[in-house]
């Protein structure tokens, strides 16, 4: 399985930057996304920043790693990692909500 790591810049270096995250200190190729000032968060994928986080989802995809290394430890209690999601009702999206309803 793979997955993107939210990451954060510490020291940018042309089209690369150094960024840290959980995984540790990694430098990652900004092409992609363009140059980032110190403290911007990204989606850290094989070696390459894939997108931009807002200081939310980057919040969002911690917590659902944290959620996901509880599970494999053996915790089938995991609410408080999702708490945006928890006694919400799922919504469609707007592309496949009935029309005129």
């Amino acid at each position: 399985m793979c997955i993107g790591l939210p990451m954060r810049v510490i020291e940018p270096e042309g089209s690369f930057a150094w960024c840290e995250g959980e995984g540790g200190r990694e430098r990652l190729d900004m092409i992609l996304i363009g140059e980032q000032s110190v403290g911007t968060w990204v989606l850290g994928f094989h070696g390459a920043a894939r997108q931009v986080l807002s200081d939310a989802e980057a919040a969002q995809a911690r917590a659902g790693r944290l959620a996901l290394a509880a599970v494999l430890a053996g915790d089938r209690f995991v609410d408080e990692y999702f708490a945006d999601l928890v006694g919400r009702e799922p919504q469609l999206p707007a592309h496949l909500q009935r029309r005129g309803s």
